[in-house]
């Protein structure tokens, strides 16, 4: 049994004596086994399964994972011995089986039998100091830089990759380019369905419509298009672009859309003739081992080196992360995800290209359309159960249309709540120190996160929306919320209410996605001089408007926010920002006598 290999040291007797002690309990793929803080009462020895070790991280794709627990494996055994909260937090990764000894159960087996008792203590005791041992060799191998074989061999197969098509003609280049869109179309609802269960986040219907967007879309948005030799002329000044790629492209997935934004990148890194290598957050480690062997194969099938698209397969860490990044043969980073790891990308010393968090304001004006901005809002937000980062975040609402639009969101299925159920859905959904949701609510579906806060309605709930006051980082009301949860802002005018819009893009989300319903040109034009935002969508909704589905916005699933928020690129970035430009400059006659 797997409890054996745990406890090597003990006699077989004494671990035929243990097992009475032992309860077992099971968990199922994606739940918590227990938080970091939390007392130290238990631990487990896993029977079946994988556990995922992680430290808590405000920023949903920054990668918080320590590492993965299998069969066999001790778990908790640190907080069991010193009495001192939990570390760290446990979350079961696949559906786990174990068995579980407790502080209570423990003191009892040290009465009952001193010789077991102490010999398990000391054998727990062995076991963590296995771990601490382990986590010095990684916390070495973090500090000291170093190869690592896995990075060096993709970077060298994708260079020869890169090679072989970096003078393939745009026909065929688009031939290829279909192939995979194609085959991805196919795996839409599959590979939805495979992202909601490894994720835990979203829903099958909404991802599956995504990665259509992400498939036949961009498709659209590339064929056709020039992306290598001369791309441009101008025949006045005698001068014409000529375009070359960049190399090799380094991609960050996020945990949100991992299907989607692989087969994006794959498409446009292709189209500018570049090789890419993805890196999956490692919690989406199943997905990439779908995604990665389709987009291959079909590489294959084209006559297509197999390497031009390539995944880091082994559980990476963040050193791994950072050798590729600092790589002299990566030529671009496209970060999509945390703040803080797009930091890390622009830190790396490479040129890149990165996002940031969103926290879109949607102003709705006094003359707007209220079934209109209503419809568009709750369709926007609660797609895919409010993890789009450029959907609406808060609602700012002038007084005098209030009601009416209040009214109209309440038609559309959403929860506008009053003050107890306010204070109520927060007590539930928001941790203790005020710092963040609930994990357990991310990414949920509208009809599980009502239930949880305990807020009814005679309606199906598609949405919550909880009013608010007060623009500063206390209120998590007044942040990015990756749940189907909206706040909303009264103001008296439109001035006030785009002040308050500009203080919500300064408090956090800046350069990302503002949002206006009006019907008033000047309103619209005042306001998109006032946001410090790339993207000002006017009577759209926020998730379908930034991907270019339902405005004139370029398909993407990287979208840049500028110097507002750190960015290198406003662009809803696409083949072209894969790139170089050369300029081709013809002899003319100078209009200006030397």
């Amino acid at each position: 049994m797997s409890i054996h290999e745990s406890l090597v040291s003990l006699q077989v007797k004494d671990l035929q004596s243990l097992e009475q002690y032992l309860e077992a309990v099971r968990f199922a793929a994606g739940s918590c086994i227990f938080n970091a803080g939390e007392e130290g009462d238990c631990c487990y020895f896993i029977d079946e399964g994988t556990v995922r070790v992680e430290l808590p991280h405000p920023e949903l794709d920054s990668d918080g994972v320590l590492g993965f627990l299998e069969k066999g494996a001790v778990m908790g055994e640190l907080a069991l011995l010193d009495s001192q909260p939990r570390s760290a937090s446990a979350y079961a990764h696949s559906d786990v089986e174990c068995r579980k000894l407790s502080t209570e159960v423990l003191e009892t087996l040290t009465r009952e039998d001193p010789r077991v008792g102490l010999a398990l203590v000391s054998a727990l005791g062995q076991g963590a100091a296995m771990k601490l041992r382990s986590a010095n060799k990684l916390l070495s191998s973090m500090i000291v830089s170093g190869n690592d074989s896995e990075v060096d061999e993709l970077i060298d197969q994708a260079l020869e990759a890169q090679k072989v098509i970096a003078d393939w003609p745009e026909d065929k280049i688009d031939a290829l380019l279909t192939a995979i869109a194609q085959g991805f179309a196919e795996k839409a609802q599959e590979h939805a369905e495979l992202a909601v269960r490894v994720t835990r986040m979203g829903n099958v219907h909404d991802k599956t419509a995504k990665n259509n967007l992400a498939a036949l879309g961009v498709l659209e948005s590339l064929l056709g298009r020039p992306a290598s030799g001369i791309v441009a002329r101008d025949q006045d000044r005698l001068v014409h672009d000529f375009a070359a790629p960049v190399g090799i492209v380094f991609g960050m997935i996020p945990i949100t859309n991992p299907v989607a934004t692989a087969v994006f990148k794959a498409l446009i890194c292709i189209k500018s003739r570049n090789a890419l290598i993805l890196s999956f957050h490692r919690t989406a480690r199943d997905v990439a081992e779908e995604v990665g062997p389709l987009v291959q194969q079909i590489l294959r099938s084209e006559g297509a080196p197999e390497h031009l698209v390539q995944w880091v397969r082994h559980r990476s860490s963040r050193k791994k992360t950072e050798l590729f990044m600092q790589h002299d043969k990566v030529s671009l980073i496209l970060a999509t995800g945390g703040a803080s790891m797009v930091k890390a990308a622009y830190s790396s010393g490479t040129p890149a290209l990165g996002v940031g968090p969103a926290n879109a304001p949607a102003l709705i004006c006094s003359d707007a359309d209220a079934d209109q901005a209503a419809a568009s809002v709750v369709l926007s937000k609660s797609f895919d159960n409010g993890l789009i980062c450029g959907a609406e975040h808060n609602l700012v609402v002038v007084a005098s249309i209030r009601d009416a639009f209040v009214n109209s969101l309440q038609e559309q299925g959403a929860a506008v709540l009053d003050a107890e159920e306010t204070a109520r859905f927060t007590e539930k959904a928001v941790l203790a120190d005020g710092s963040s949701f609930r994990r357990r609510l991310i990414g949920k579906d509208p009809s599980y996160v009502a239930e949880f806060t305990s807020i009814q309605r005679d309606y199906p709930i598609r949405l919550i929306v909880v009013p608010t006051k007060g623009v500063h980082s206390e209120n998590i009301y007044a942040r990015e919320k990756m749940i189907p949860v909206l706040s909303l802002f009264t103001v008296e005018d439109e001035q006030q209410g785009m002040e308050i819009s500009a203080q919500l893009l300064q408090l956090e989300g800046i350069g990302h996605t503002a949002i206006i319903h009006s019907k008033n040109d000047a309103w619209v034009q005042q306001y998109s001089r006032l946001m410090p935002a790339s993207r000002i969508l006017v009577n759209s909704p926020g998730s379908h408007g930034v991907v270019g589905l339902t405005s004139g916005l370029i398909p993407s699933l990287t979208l840049g926010c500028g110097t507002f928020g750190n960015n290198s690129t406003t662009d809803n970035v696409t083949y072209t920002n894969l790139l170089n430009i050369k300029r081709v400059a013809y002899l003319r006659e100078p209009k200006v006598a030397p």
